[in-house]
């Protein structure tokens, strides 16, 4: 499991490579079933397992599959059953247990700077059983900056070649590859090429391969997004020329993609009008991350309660230097402002 997001991580398949497990656990892990019964307050732990030894992750750049060591061994599951009262002092036998669950949760509150939103400022912390908020804090930091240094790996290839890459994330169904097939039809498509991350299947990037650009799919199997060193692997596979613009299009999720740094030269935002306006105060790291916001599919503004301008100025809250555009890859209407903004860039 990633500590990071929580997503389990593994089985992933690049085409042209291999299929392997991309893990992110590192971690001591200690898990326990608790069945509770009714109003007699008997527990029955059904399973105790304990995995000692952390699970030693090797990432190599280039094309070189990141491959996992697990050193663990797992004890034979044991069952007891013991009576407690509400203050969790179970007693069996000769043994006694005191649990103490202690939980503190304080409501996030971004600082305020005048109108201003700051998100997007520090990994999301999660619970897992056994381990303190240090721990996992700690773990958080480590999975990051092992991303963060193949990330600027991968930025330097691409820089070195002059090939200007575009993280494009947005939620599933925002539109993201009907706008690079329409991207690509207007552009030369022998100079893009384009990576494309889902869980499973590759209808993408056959999408994409229709226009007569290069592209490779990468299914991350239960992974929530995209990573640094699955990148590295796709580019050595896909192998873009000096020159190329780089897509990648990433898993369709709102929330993990903004923690992880792909080595990309721009990061775009995209919303759809069937979305509702206030996304970027709902999930704010993407657009706290992103240089620009994309609102696609206008031509269904009167089919649907969408307030643009809120939603413009909703961005701006949490990233007051976003920059935008509205569009409808399907019918064209906006088309040209992107295409005059890659341009541009």
């Amino acid at each position: 499991m990633c500590t990071t997001c929580g997503c389990a991580a593994g089985n992933v398949k690049i085409e042209g490579g291999h299929s392997h497990d991309h893990d992110h656990d590192h971690s001591h892990e200690h898990s326990h079933d608790h069945h509770h019964h009714d109003h007699s307050h008997q527990v029955q732990i059904v399973h105790h397992h304990h995995y000692h030894g952390p699970v030693h992750i090797h990432y190599h750049v280039n094309g070189q599959e990141p491959h996992s060591h697990d050193h663990s061994h797992q004890h034979e599951p044991h069952h007891h059953n013991h009576e407690h009262s509400h203050d969790h002092h179970h007693s069996h036998d000769d043994h006694t247990h005191d649990h103490q669950h202690e939980h503190t949760h304080e409501a996030f509150k971004p600082e305020k700077d005048g109108d201003d939103l700051h998100y997007g400022q520090g990994p999301a912390h999660s619970h897992a059983p056994g381990m303190t908020q240090s721990r996992m804090v700690q773990i958080e930091q480590d999975i990051l900056a092992k991303n963060d240094e193949i990330a600027e790996k991968n930025r330097s290839f691409l820089a070195h070649r002059q090939i200007k890459s575009l993280n494009m994330v947005s939620s599933p169904g925002s539109g993201k590859t009907t706008l690079l097939t329409e991207t690509l039809k207007k552009l030369d498509h022998t100079k893009c090429a384009v990576i494309e991350g889902d869980q499973q299947t590759t209808n993408d990037a056959d999408r994409i391969r229709e226009t007569g650009a290069k592209a490779i799919q990468v299914n991350t199997g239960k992974g929530c997004h995209l990573d640094a060193a699955m990148v590295s692997e796709a580019i050595a596979n896909l192998a873009p020329e000096t020159g190329t613009t780089l897509f990648i299009e990433n898993v369709g999720n709102l929330v993990c993609p903004a923690a992880f740094d792909l080595g990309e030269t721009h990061k775009v935002a995209i919303i759809s009008v069937t979305e509702g306006a206030d996304k970027p105060l709902k999930y704010p790291d993407i657009f706290a991350n992103a240089e620009l916001m994309v609102v696609n599919k206008i031509d269904l503004l009167p089919y649907v309660n969408f307030d643009v301008e809120a939603c413009i100025q909703n961005a701006q809250r949490v990233n007051p230097n976003i920059k935008h555009m509205t569009l409808s890859a399907t019918t064209g209407e906006g088309m040209q402002s992107w295409l005059d903004w890659l341009e541009a860039r």
